[in-house]
C-alpha cells in the first residue's frame, strides 16, 4: 500500500471514528442473546441501507452485505463480525451500560459490529478502486456455536476465495495487532451422556443398577484421556460441567446425566478424543450393569487454524498500520473456541486480534465474559483499518 493511500484511509477512519464509537455504544446499550439479535441486525441493516450496500438475510438474525468493485471481476473475500451478547449483568456503570437486564456485550462483539460497519463505509467509498467482491458477514450466535454454520450451510461461503475476521482482545495492549499462523483457538464439542440404571432401595443395592456410581466412574475415567491417551505436547481438554442424578437419598438412582466438552487444536485429535469419550462411556456403563441410553454431541466449533499465506499478508498489513514492532505473531493459544473456524473450513483466511487493553486504565483490563468487561475505544479505529487494509491488499486495490 502506498503512503498516500494509507494516509487517505487513516484520515477517513479518523473522520468516522466518533460514528463508529457511537455505534459500538448503541449496540452495548441494547445487547441481545444468541439467535435473538433482532434489533441488532435491524440496526445493522439500516446502516447498510444508508451506505447503499445491498444485503441478504442469513437466518433470522444474520446478514451478508455485498460491495462490488468497479474495476471488474476478481477474487471474493468475506469480512466477518459476530454480533451476539452474553447472558450476564453489566456492572461497568458507564453511560452506555446495558439497558437490557441480564444481557451484556462482555466479549466485544458490539465493537466487532461497529468496526465492520465503519469499514463498510470506507470500502463502499472506494469501490471504484478495486476489482472483485467484498462480502460483509454480520453473524449471530457465535457464543453458542450456532451462527457461522448458518452462513456455511446456507451456501453463502461458496465460491469465496478468502475469509478475514478480527476479535478485540483485552489481554493485548491497545495499539498492537495480532496475526498468528496455525491453530490459535481450540475446537468446542459439547456432549451429553444419559446413563440408564434400575431403581431399588439403597438397603438392597444388589437389586438395583446404580446410575450414580456408573456416571461417577465415567467422569473419572474420561479424565484419563488427556492424561494417558494424548501426547502431553498436544493440549486437549475433556471437561465435565454437569453430573445430575437421583431423586432421593435412599433410592438407588435409575438415571444420570453427564454434560461436558472436548477441546482440541487439531481435527485429528478432536476426532480421536470424541471417539474415546463415547467408547469409555459405553464400556464403563456396561461394567456397572447400566447402559448409555443416549449419547449426543453438539459441534459448536472446529479448531480455528489460520492459513500461513493469509497470516503473512495480515502481518504485513498490520505492520503498515501500527509498525512491525507492534505486531504480535506468536500470540498464546486459547482453549476458548470461536466458530469463525467454520468459515476457515470453506476458504483459507486468518483471524486477527486487536488490542483494547489500556495499561493506564484498569477498567479496560478485565477479561472477556466478565461483568465489568470494557474496551479502550481507540482500538475500534485499528479494527476498522485492519478490515479495510486487509481487504484492499488482498484484492489488489491498495496500490
Amino acid at each position: 500500500m502506498t503512503v498516500t493511500t494509507k494516509q487517505t484511509i487513516q484520515e477517513e477512519i479518523k473522520q468516522n471514528a466518533e460514528e463508529v464509537i457511537a455505534l459500538r455504544r448503541h449496540f452495548h446499550q441494547y445487547p441481545e442473546a444468541s439467535l435473538k439479535e433482532y434489533e441488532t441486525i435491524k440496526r445493522i441493516k439500516e446502516e447498510l441501507t444508508k451506505l447503499g450496500i445491498p444485503f441478504e438475510a442469513v437466518g433470522e438474525t444474520g446478514a451478508l452485505g455485498t460491495i462490488e468493485g468497479k474495476k471488474g471481476q476478481g477474487k471474493t473475500i468475506i469480512l466477518r463480525a459476530d454480533i451476539d451478547a452474553l447472558e450476564l449483568e453489566d456492572a461497568t456503570e458507564k453511560p452506555y451500560q446495558s439497558k437490557n437486564p441480564g444481557l451484556n456485550h462482555a466479549c466485544g462483539h458490539d465493537g466487532h459490529a461497529a468496526a465492520l460497519l465503519g469499514a463498510a463505509k470506507i470500502l463502499k467509498n472506494r469501490e471504484e478502486d478495486f476489482a472483485g467482491t467484498i462480502k460483509l458477514a454480520f453473524q449471530p450466535a457465535e457464543e453458542i456455536g450456532a451462527g457461522a454454520c448458518q452462513f456455511v450451510e446456507g451456501g453463502f461461503v461458496e465460491n469465496v476465495d478468502q475469509v478475514f475476521g478480527i476479535h478485540l482482545d483485552s489481554s493485548v495492549p491497545v495499539g498492537k495487532l495480532v496475526a498468528t499462523k496455525g491453530a490459535t483457538n481450540a475446537s468446542c464439542d459439547i456432549f451429553k451422556i444419559e446413563v440408564e440404571g434400575l431403581s431399588s432401595h439403597v438397603a438392597q443395592p444388589n437389586v438395583g443398577r446404580d446410575a450414580v456410581l456408573s456416571a461417577a466412574s465415567i467422569v473419572v475415567e474420561l479424565q484419563k484421556i488427556a492424561a494417558r491417551e494424548v501426547s502431553p505436547l498436544d493440549p486437549v481438554v475433556v471437561g465435565i460441567g454437569v453430573l445430575d442424578a437421583g431423586t432421593r437419598y435412599n433410592i438407588v438412582a435409575n438415571h444420570a446425566t453427564i454434560e461436558g466438552t472436548v477441546r482440541a487444536f487439531s481435527h485429528e485429535t478432536r476426532a480421536f478424543v470424541l471417539k474415546r469419550v463415547e467408547e469409555i462411556a459405553n464400556q464403563i456403563a456396561e461394567a456397572h450393569r447400566t447402559k448409555i441410553s443416549s449419547f449426543q454431541i453438539h459441534d459448536a466449533a472446529g479448531p480455528l487454524i489460520n492459513d500461513d499465506t493469509a497470516t503473512e499478508l495480515a502481518q504485513k498489513v498490520a505492520a503498515e498500520i501500527v509498525g512491525i514492532e507492534n505486531v504480535v505473531t506468536d500470540h498464546t493459544k486459547s482453549l476458548g473456541a470461536d466458530d469463525f473456524a467454520d468459515f476457515l473450513l470453506k476458504a483459507p483466511g486468518v483471524y486477527g486480534r486487536v488490542g483494547t487493553r489500556n495499561l493506564d486504565n484498569p477498567e479496560t483490563q478485565y477479561g472477556h465474559h466478565h461483568e465489568k468487561f470494557d474496551i479502550d475505544e481507540a482500538g475500534l479505529a485499528l479494527a476498522t483499518e485492519f478490515h479495510v487494509s486487509y481487504a484492499l491488499s488482498y484484492l489488489g486495490g491498495a496500490e
